[in-house]
């Protein structure tokens, strides 16, 4: 095939094949960066990963995925021309090249127009790993097309051009290449921590539950300090991995009490950490449908709770009685010692509680019969419950009462778990986006009742509930309907059981508004008028806000 002589047709294809070369490679890059964001919110785990990618509405993601066919049909569409026409062939390539550059602009500029993540991609080692492995497999698909004729008879560009596809697949490519040695680091990490915690002649207070837990560790580390050299999970460093780091970068010979936070996703997994850290006594904060979804029923998500119970020989287990299902399990456990907490029938009973936007007031009634009064700035019904199981905690294991009642008057809110904030304009707003789950999110909607004003609701709904996600739903909807003066839906999805549940309740339509992001619902409450109402205060109640791969 002879090109033609045409210098600035031949001129026009070599500009127009380097900008896609170039523009392929940028978006090739941009996509690996946001589908390991996304997997690193899936925990590494293949399978969310495909059902976020078949079920997300995400531009960047999932709609660059099933529009790389359109470079494709322009490979195939390639291959037609005769190239026995060098002419018909070069003006082909030019097409080609012009629609590739076009495409990859167009995607380049939706991940530059994307929103702040909420929780950005953290390079972490395994990342890094992730990234070096997926480097070499690029080079290696690059060195297969453009050196081997055999392989494939068409420019280089045009591969890369189906960078969608290429980063999808390459990532999880690079992270099945890495197993052996993330195993290996694993399983060196767990090895030092098991040997850290051997040496270690402190007590394990080991806190798992549905929900509640992160509050109860943060509460009972405050207590704990009024007396002890104390250590705690930080933040949600709750899984095998997470709790291996805190062991290696926290315990020392001098820490007396190591209060570690235990999550779950599955079976078996909190069994895992107890053979780490070995708990000494052991908290379960409650049971309920949070990870539905991943655990597969009720009777799992009990199962793998009570393994921190099991993990215990001759310590104390702490169990909430206010969640039926921890009560209704108890009884398998009478042999061992049972410290119950709750707000009547238990150890440690909180009566007489009283709930302003200053705070909480409540009674605390111990074991021995002895009353005392414990105030603080937090509210809720759901907050005493957590507190009042730090105290049972913090009082069984040596903390004395005066420390207590100043200890539970200094403690500050767990930041997005039902957390007072006023605003500027006077406005009161509680934050409990951290997540939601049937209970905790009851629990808010009751708080939000409490207070004076025009109480909204903004919500995007519940996840990780497994089929039983509508339903739930429509019954938050229906309970929020005697709770809120104006609910404010985010997203389409959940919105629609939700603001069924709020109709069929007898909720005004008028005063349900369903918007696209948070951000248009917040701006939908401070222009909603409230003229009408005769406390024009706006109580916010902002319940759930979804992670970046919802």
């Amino acid at each position: 095939m002879e090109l033609t002589n045409n210098s600035l047709t031949v001129f026009v294809f070599f500009i127009l094949w380097v900008v896609s070369l170039l523009s392929s490679s940028m978006l090739c890059v941009l996509l690996w960066r946001h589908y390991a964001h996304m997997f690193q919110l899936n925990s590494y785990h293949a399978a969310p990963q495909l059902k976020w990618l078949l079920k997300s509405k995400d531009i960047l993601g999932t709609y660059a995925m099933f529009t790389s066919l359109i470079p494709t049909a322009l490979y195939v569409w390639l291959l037609s021309a005769s190239r026995e026409n060098a002419e018909d062939w070069l003006i082909r390539l030019c097409v080609a090249a012009a629609v590739i550059v076009i495409y990859n602009v167009c995607m380049t500029v939706s991940a530059l127009r994307k929103p702040p993540a909420k929780k950005p991609l953290v390079f972490t080692p395994r990342v890094t790993r992730m990234a070096v492995t997926s480097v070499i497999l690029y080079l290696l698909y690059i060195f297969l097309i453009r050196f081997q004729p055999w392989f494939m008879p068409a420019p280089l560009p045009t591969f890369l051009s189906v960078s969608p596809i290429l980063a999808f697949l390459i990532l999880p490519l690079s992270n099945l290449a890495n197993t052996p040695l993330e195993r290996s680091i694993n399983r060196k990490y767990i090895g030092e921590a098991k040997e850290i915690m051997q040496n270690w002649g402190g007590t394990t207070v080991g806190i798992t539950g549905s929900f509640g837990k992160t509050s109860v560790k943060y509460f009972l580390t405050k207590l704990f300090e009024m007396k002890y050299n104390t250590v705690m999970t930080p933040e949600s460093f709750n899984t095998t991995l997470g709790v291996v780091k805190t062991v290696r970068g926290e315990i020392k010979n001098t820490t007396e009490i190591f209060v570690c936070e235990m999550g779950a996703k599955g079976v078996g997994e909190i069994k895992e950490i107890c053979d780490i850290v070995h708990p000494k006594h052991s908290v379960i904060t409650s049971v309920g449908k949070q990870h539905l979804e991943s655990f597969g029923s009720v009777e799992n998500i009990i199962k793998t709770k009570f393994e921190i119970a099991d993990a215990v020989t001759d310590g104390y287990i702490f169990l909430n009685y206010n969640n039926e299902y921890i009560r209704a399990n108890a009884e398998k456990y009478k042999d061992k010692k049972i410290v119950a907490y709750g707000t009547e029938n238990a150890d440690y009973t909180a009566t007489d509680i009283s709930v302003s936007d200053k705070g909480s007031q409540f009674t605390l009634t111990m074991p021995n019969g002895e009353k005392v009064i414990l105030q603080t700035s937090l509210i809720g019904s759901h907050n005493i419950e957590n507190i009042t199981g730090a105290c049972a905690v913090a009082h069984t294991l040596g903390v004395e009462v005066p420390e207590i009642v100043f200890g539970v008057k200094k403690l500050a809110p767990v930041p997005h778990r039902l957390e007072l904030r006023a605003s500027p304009q006077g406005d009161i707003i509680i934050d409990d986006a951290f997540n939601s789950n049937p209970a905790g999110a009851r629990a808010a909607l009751d708080t939000l009742y409490l207070l004076d004003g025009v109480r909204f609701l903004v919500t995007p709904g519940m996840i990780e509930l497994g089929k039983a996600e509508a339903a739930e739903n429509e019954a938050l909807g229906a309970y929020a309907a005697g709770k809120c003066d104006a609910a404010v839906l985010v997203g389409e999805k959940r919105a629609v059981p939700i603001k069924k549940g709020l109709l069929s309740a007898g909720f005004p339509e008028d005063r349900v508004k369903i918007c696209r992001t948070i951000q248009d619902a917040l701006k939908f409450v401070y222009e909603y008028d409230v003229s009408a109402f005769e406390n024009k205060r706006r109580v916010i109640l902002l319940e759930n806000d979804l992670p970046d791969n919802y």
